[in-house]
């Protein structure tokens, strides 16, 4: 049967070869993120040094170490990560993602982040990841969360359990987009409430977003989490603005 699945994809390849997902061309063979070797050259990824509480990407070289607002004003969570910058087709891929609802980018997208901070969550070890939930309002006009197929991705790869509705957005709000960093922390207040405590009582948290701007939701989201009983929470996102 095997032998048989990958003849078809085969032919189906040589009949309608994929194509890369930022430049558009064919790619040669039907790699798993379908982004070619030479796009995939473009992609901002996050290196040291870099926050090592945030995970906001710094200039120069040398190792992580903890930012300034972070020392003044530690968050709630443990750390973040994200994989890339949210710049350039890191950018155009994830606004096509979400704006443009083709959910089928979550492949790539999930699995950029799966591979490149796989060395976190083995140094984290979460018991759960929780994707950062959208209002019923939210979903219903997109259709999804990208954040859980985000995580559903994550959940696979690293064999870590994905608790889709440990938290939940029990608030409409404005567009974080919309607003600056202390209108968003007030945005958020009393939006999110835990689900599911038992669920999460004293286990590790790892909550899935898709770009980390601010940290406000993050804040918020790992503060509800904690008071609900968790031990500890982290968080990933693809990427992680300037």
């Amino acid at each position: 049967m095997l032998f048989i699945r990958n003849l078809g994809l085969g032919l189906l390849d040589l009949l309608l070869p994929p194509r890369c997902h930022i430049c558009k061309k064919p790619v040669k063979t039907a790699e798993t993120l379908h982004i070619c070797s030479d796009c995939q050259t473009t992609l901002p990824f996050i290196t040291s040094p870099a926050c090592s509480v945030c995970g906001i990407p710094m200039a120069g070289a040398g190792e992580d170490h903890p930012c300034s607002r972070c020392m003044i004003t530690p968050p709630p969570y443990r750390a973040a990560r994200a994989a890339l910058r949210y710049e350039g087709n890191c950018r155009d891929l994830i606004h096509a993602f979400k704006y443009q609802y083709k959910s089928h980018l979550r492949r790539p997208l999930g699995l950029l982040m799966a591979r490149h901070l796989r060395p976190f969550a083995e140094t984290i070890r979460p018991d759960l990841l929780v994707p950062v939930p959208l209002h019923v309002s939210r979903l219903r006009q997109r259709g999804f969360n990208q954040s859980v197929l985000l995580g559903e991705i994550l959940s696979r790869e690293w064999q870590i359990p994905l608790l889709r509705q440990g938290l939940l957005r029990i608030r409409a709000t404005v567009p974080q987009v919309e607003l600056n960093r202390d209108q968003r922390l007030e945005n958020l207040r009393g939006a999110f409430t835990v689900k599911e405590s038992p669920a999460i009582a004293n286990r590790r948290i790892m909550l899935v977003d898709d770009v980390f701007t601010t940290g406000s939701t993050l804040r918020e989201c790992a503060d509800i989490l904690i008071s609900g009983g968790c031990r500890e929470v982290s968080a990933v996102t693809i990427a992680h603005a300037p």
